[in-house]
């Protein structure tokens, strides 16, 4: 039913633009038979905002890879550097939120390890909303600050890093085997913003699932069981996640199009000093309005990441 629904949706859009298209091009052909210029102007104005929509209703379009249309979950990580770089995952944290907040997108906190004297050392989000894994999907890698640091008593420049994951909600029908023996379960007091009852009990779940490493936590409820069942879902939604990027990499081996996500891969530098500037290294986009993204407005970088990536694949399948 949700597919369904997502498709009438698209469908409906889709009609919505047409009819708007054809009722203009109509106007503009009565207005000119009449001789009435400004009609004619405002026609064609409105057909300009209408080709801006269809060009992202069809980059949206192309949000429709297996997980795509899913939930997401998005981690956020300091690197070294210590308070520093702790500010800066605090930076990205809040850009992130405002970004969700302005597509209409539900957030909620799953996990918080606040830093020693600011900033957060790690940030576990939820975004909840029609195709947020879709749209999110190409955050994941290093993201790196350049500012005179707030921390420094000299005001001396420093170069920060902050990695960030995302990876899709996996849906109950997805069938994940997790066998206890894989596992490792450390239970641990939360800690950070959680509300009154964080620090009363040992009720925060981290989950190491030993085959592969991966580490989740999850401090979000007072439940210790109800904690061990959301990281178990995020625990399934990493191994999801790393299966479709095994996927993703064997069918891109061919056209050399192999995503790297690890730590050492910078995907975009934001310089407040000496010169205001944020830059995508994968697709060249730039932007001189750094206080704009820092709030959210990263629909541009999202964008054209996006469709680098859905290009690289349409090579692949005209190569073949």
């Amino acid at each position: 039913m949700r597919e369904r629904g997502a498709l009438e949706h698209a469908i409906a859009d889709f009609r919505g633009l047409e009819t708007e298209l054809n009722d203009n091009l109509e106007l503009i052909e009565l207005a000119e038979a009449e001789g009435e210029g400004a009609m004619v102007a405002e026609a064609e104005a409105a057909l300009q905002k209408l080709h801006r929509r269809t060009a992202k209703a069809q980059l949206e379009s192309l949000l429709s890879g297996e997980a795509d249309r899913n939930d997401a979950f998005l981690e956020v990580h300091a690197g070294a550097g210590g308070t520093e770089s702790q500010d800066w995952a605090e930076m990205l944290v809040r850009m992130y939120v405002r970004w969700a907040e302005r597509r209409g997108f539900k957030v909620e906190w799953i996990e918080e390890s606040p830093g020693e004297e600011a900033g957060i050392k790690s940030v576990t989000l939820k975004v909840v909303g029609h195709n947020s894994y879709g749209w999110a999907k190409t955050e994941s890698g290093v993201h790196r600050l350049v500012r005179i640091s707030p921390f420094d008593s000299q005001s001396r420049r420093h170069t920060s890093f902050a990695s960030v994951w995302v990876y899709p909600v996996v849906e109950d029908d997805i069938e994940i085997e997790v066998e206890d023996k894989e596992l490792r379960v450390d239970t641990y007091r939360a800690s950070g913003a959680g509300g009154q009852h964080v620090n009363k009990t040992d009720s925060a779940v981290r989950l190491t699932h030993l085959p592969t490493n991966i580490v989740v936590q999850c401090q979000s409820d007072r439940s210790q069981h109800r904690n061990r069942a959301e990281a178990m879902r995020m625990l399934k939604a990493r191994l999801y996640e790393l299966e479709l990027q095994k996927r993703e990499e064997a069918a891109a081996a061919a056209n050399e199009a192999k995503t790297d996500i690890g730590w050492g891969h910078q995907i975009r530098s934001y310089v407040l000093h000496p010169y205001q500037m944020v830059k995508d290294l994968r697709t060249e986009v730039e932007t001189g309005n750094t206080k704009a993204v820092l709030d959210g407005d990263i629909d541009a970088f999202l964008e054209a990441a996006l469709a680098a990536r859905v290009g690289k694949g349409a090579g692949g399948d005209k190569a073949a």
